[in-house]
């Protein structure tokens, strides 16, 4: 099967520093991804790399087997690849049907909003993702961390795409909000959407994830199988890996006798 994204030996470098170094990734469709490290391994710069709101010095990305040159997250989009930020990025003074169609609302006779597709449309993305709201009427303002991400992850399915990469997705999240997310995460994957979950807590990469990928000072220093490994493990990567003695899922997982 052909990986729905696949890096290959990608570089990035901001002046002297070195971010990213003969970095290679890849994502199977319908796959779970955990991308884990220490801060400044270089993942959410790998991950903007992919949407394009990086440019590569070296390397290959390519989506469904084709080569792509993403200059703006906008390229990235229209080939199916959302990314949800720590913060949202939602504007607190409209409401829910809003903020999911913000910049591209609906048009009725070409001039005006069709509102009540763009509420009707809110209402089917929200409930596709099986998210329960008081009304799409609601202020973001008033919502819970919890309810915001939803949202935020309600926009991001409403361009239906093949990827979405969620950067600390539960940073901030109580523990009810974490786990609602972590049912999101297999909802989206029992519809076959593909995910990357930048994330320090391997507890739940390790609850949703189907294989996990641990960078180190802009390296990849190991690829493991969830079911083949443990916490134990990927922390002892984290920790004193290296890219000389990486392997990948397939090479770490045990052989048949």
């Amino acid at each position: 099967m052909t990986p729905i994204v696949e890096m290959r030996g990608i570089r990035k470098s901001f002046g002297p520093v070195r971010a990213l170094w003969d970095v290679s990734l890849y994502l199977m469709p319908g796959e779970i991804l955990g991308l884990v490290g220490d801060n400044s391994a270089g993942k959410s710069t790998l991950m903007k790399v992919l949407t394009g709101a990086y440019i590569r010095d070296e390397g290959e990305v390519l989506v469904e087997g084709t080569e792509t040159h993403f200059k703006s997250p906008h390229e990235s989009r229209d080939r199916g690849i959302e990314m949800i930020y720590q913060d949202f990025a939602l504007c607190g003074n409209m409401d829910i049907g809003q903020n999911i169609f913000l910049g591209r609302w609906p048009k009725r006779l070409g001039l005006f909003v069709h509102k009540p597709r763009m509420y009707a449309e809110a209402k089917t993305v929200l409930s596709r993702l099986k998210v329960d709201v008081n009304s799409v009427f609601q202020k973001v303002e008033s919502l819970s961390g919890g309810r915001q991400q939803s949202v935020a992850i309600a926009r991001a399915i409403s361009f239906n795409p093949k990827v979405v990469i969620f950067d600390e997705p539960t940073a901030n999240l109580s523990v009810m909000a974490t786990e609602r997310l972590l049912e999101t995460m297999t909802e989206l994957k029992r519809q076959g959407v593909a995910q990357i979950i930048i994330s320090h807590r391997l507890t739940d990469i390790f609850e949703v994830g189907d294989r996990i990928q641990v960078l180190k000072r802009g390296q990849s220093v190991g690829d493991r199988y969830i079911r083949h490994t443990n916490e134990k493990e990927v922390l002892e990567l984290i920790v004193s890996g290296t890219a000389e003695t990486a392997l990948s899922a397939d090479d770490a997982a045990p052989k048949a006798a």
